[in-house]
């Protein structure tokens, strides 16, 4: 007996089931769908992001998106995941760029924040997949614990605290925000 091979999605499938209410990634071109992560986690999603636009859209360095753009990793098959937060230079994805779809290159630096239903591997996996596809930093936040950690390729992970101060480096010059302003509110 042969087993019928499911049918792979394409990027544009996707954002079709978008416009009919169903919400999810691709990996590979499967459809892993995902769903509200609750009040916290959008919290902390709107004032983590407010600050990096409010830093860099002045400033002209580039583009803030929320998980609802998706970024288009690889095709076929399609990969398109939803970072939380992503942060694509102008380096990356000029200022003048008119995408319709989803971002065709990968950011310099996204945030995914845990969700109630996430473990630390999960979200420990999706941080080493945003860099092994290019991504210069990703922080990984947990509401629960209060932290946040900085991963960058070939750099051993660093853990913030409440107490500490977030700062980007060289992948996002001149920003930095106390992590207490972030999680402690």
């Amino acid at each position: 007996m042969t087993t019928a091979k499911p049918k792979l999605l394409t990027a544009d499938d996707l954002l079709r089931l978008y416009s009919k209410g169903v919400k999810g990634e691709l990996i590979r071109g499967v459809l892993h769908e995902t769903m509200a992560s609750g009040v916290r986690h959008g919290k902390i999603a709107m004032l983590l992001g407010s600050r990096f636009v409010t830093h860099v859209v002045p400033a002209g360095l580039g583009h803030v998106f929320g998980s609802d753009a998706g970024v288009l990793l690889e095709t076929d098959p399609d990969t398109v995941r939803e970072p939380d937060i992503a942060y694509v230079s102008v380096e990356r994805l000029p200022l003048d760029a008119d995408v319709d779809g989803y971002c065709p290159v990968p950011p310099d630096l996204v945030v995914e924040i845990k969700s109630p239903s996430d473990s630390e591997r999960e979200v420990d996996d999706k941080a080493a997949m945003w860099l092994d596809f290019g991504v210069r930093m990703a922080l990984v936040i947990n509401p629960e614990t209060g932290t946040i950690r900085v991963r960058q390729p070939n750099l051993p992970t660093a853990l913030l605290t409440m107490d500490d101060t977030l700062d980007c480096g060289e992948v996002l010059p001149g920003f930095s925000c106390p992590v207490r302003e972030i999680l402690g509110n």
